[in-house]
């Protein structure tokens, strides 16, 4: 199996990372000096004026949508593993780099199911906006009143009356419902409860200014405040088109899947971007930081957590490498139970490097003098989203339990 990445993405990479080095890395300051103003103005999740900047750069170098096939040519995009390096680039500055080459979740997902499930009118109205980077949209199944990491177990409805569908239902943790610029939903709920398990489900689009559609609030991490929010919606008797359906009734829960596959390719390989910075970090503060008559680096329990930190990351990339790759070969159903694994390791190995990163920094780890706690905070709540660890588990657990 060949993990190594084509001369088309190895040209996308090193352009990549120099906007990184010209205009990334520099703006992060810029960055967090105008969220703070915008939250003292009672703007938390406006967009800072920086990333548009760094998005009019990056589409002018073509570093743009790298992660779906532009609508008018197919053959335009990367595979999963060539894109999956470039996800790796930007997981070294989180917050600001996805969005600047307009790869950020959850647009990259929702732009994918549109892409694939859409109809034309559909692409036109909602896909077209994202691709260029002038709306965002959020991806609405999660529920407060079930455990939805059993997608079955989702109960809000999506019933038809007449040609509109009528949505009744509690969403949580809808990422990018508070930002402004959000103009749509995906709602994933219930369309016909007595069917087959993974056929009750649907998806339809809702855009955010429908009638009932209440973002009750921004759920925060740890603390922090996601800039574009993740949302508590309400939706009472919101009434759509039914043209505003995706796919057909009973798809949602296979159109999920669909979603889910390379968006944890996605996920993952930032993951690892986001374990490199703190390395590089560890690795630097090691070295300037005096105690006990010499830098921390000549420290035997700091070597050794340098050199734990290098080995994990290193296995995270090459499982994660190898599952993008099986999903170029054989699609994700086939790569199911390596995307479940890199699902797994990759959060915890992120974790487990910052954290290190966070103890050699000592008291300044912990404070917002470093963006080492926040970077804790973000790789934490991947151990949640898009399905927790324990769903992973069971899933590899089934497939191993079954070979035998």
């Amino acid at each position: 199996m060949d993990l190594g990445p084509s001369t088309r993405a190895q040209e996308y990479a090193a352009t990549l990372s120099q906007f990184m080095d010209d205009h990334v890395y520099p703006a992060e300051p810029i960055y967090a000096q105008q969220r703070r103003e915008l939250t003292a103005e009672g703007k938390l999740h406006h967009l800072p004026p920086v990333v548009e900047e760094l998005k009019s750069i990056a589409r002018s170098q073509g570093l743009w949508n790298l992660f779906l096939p532009d609508c008018s040519d197919p053959e335009h995009g990367l595979s999963v593993l060539d894109y999956a390096y470039l996800a790796e680039i930007t997981g070294r500055s989180i917050e600001i780099a996805p969005e600047a080459i307009n790869c950020s979740a959850p647009d990259t997902g929702n732009m994918e199911v549109l892409h694939m499930f859409g109809t034309v009118e559909q692409q036109q109205r909602w896909l077209q906006p994202l691709l260029d980077g002038q709306i965002r949209s959020g991806f609405a199944m999660t529920e407060p009143d079930v455990a939805s990491s059993d997608a079955t177990n989702i109960s809000t409805r999506i019933e038809r009356d007449g040609d509109e569908y009528v949505i009744n239902g509690r969403k949580w943790w809808t990422t990018g419902a508070l930002d402004p610029r959000c103009e749509v939903l995906i709602v994933m709920g219930k369309t016909d409860p007595e069917a087959d398990t993974h056929r009750q489900q649907s998806m339809v689009l809702v855009p955010m200014d429908t009638p009932g559609v209440t973002v009750h609030r921004s759920l925060p991490v740890f603390g922090y405040h996601d800039q574009h929010g993740h949302g508590e919606i309400e939706f009472d008797n919101v009434r759509v088109p039914v043209t505003n359906l995706i796919g057909e009734e009973g798809a949602g829960f296979a159109i999920a899947q669909a979603r889910l596959g390379p968006g944890r390719i996605h996920h993952c390989m930032r993951m690892i971007g986001l374990a490199e910075r703190a390395l590089d970090m560890t690795v630097d503060r090691a070295k300037e930081r005096v105690a006990f008559g010499g830098p921390l680096a000549d420290q035997g329990v700091i070597r050794e957590s340098i050199a734990l930190s290098r080995i994990e990351i290193e296995q995270a990339r090459l499982l994660t490498l190898k599952a993008a790759a099986m999903i170029d070969e054989v699609g994700a159903k086939g790569a199911r139970t390596e995307i479940a694994a890199i699902k797994v390791v990759a959060p915890r190995v992120a974790c487990d490097v910052i954290d290190r990163a966070i103890q050699v920094h000592g008291g300044a780890g912990v404070s917002d003098d470093t963006p080492l706690a926040n970077m804790y905070a973000g790789a934490r709540s991947l151990r949640l989203a898009d399905g927790p660890d324990e769903v992973h588990l069971r899933d590899i657990a089934r497939v191993e339990l079954r070979r035998r």
